[in-house]
């Protein structure tokens, strides 16, 4: 023989008093309160957590430089789909990945100002057409003064 088994309904309540509005959820189940009590101080405090660890975004109207760059594999040609890390030359840790694009290409605005930035490759599996594993020639400093335009290339070797 089946034995049917028990659907659960989540009920929504909206006020602080759930016990005394509807008794037969904190009866039923004292860990469905507790998941009600946690989901409602979660989103009363994640917008206060988030607002002061979020970086500084961009606005479309302020002012802003653009590292711009190609990735060149070892046949000389366009590479596509390398992951490029950019970090402030003063940070040990990548800020910014970003991929180059089916022209080997790929941009990032960073804020005007006076600022040097080092751009690399991460190239962990990644391989030529007959196998080889590549590195990365170098990382490339670059120095922005104001709101310019920089073009790099980065280069790939076997």
């Amino acid at each position: 023989m089946w034995k049917r088994k028990r659907k659960w309904r989540l009920k929504t309540v909206t006020t602080p008093n759930a016990c005394r509005i509807l008794p037969s959820v904190c009866r039923s189940s004292s860990s469905l309160l507790l998941l009600l009590v946690f989901s409602a101080f979660s989103l009363q405090v994640s917008p206060l957590a988030n607002a002061a660890s979020a970086p500084k975004k961009l606005k479309p109207t302020d002012p802003y430089a653009l590292i711009f760059g190609t990735v060149w594999g070892p046949d000389d040609h366009p590479a596509y789909g390398v992951k490029v890390k950019i970090r402030r030359a003063s940070d040990q840790k990548p800020k910014w990945e970003l991929y180059s694009d089916h022209r080997g290409e790929f941009a990032l605005r960073v804020a005007a100002g006076k600022n040097d930035y080092i751009v690399g490759a991460d190239l962990k599996g990644v391989k030529t057409q007959d196998g080889h594993p590549v590195h990365l020639v170098e990382e490339v400093p670059v120095h922005v003064e104001y709101d310019e335009r920089v073009d790099i290339g980065l280069h790939l070797a076997r």
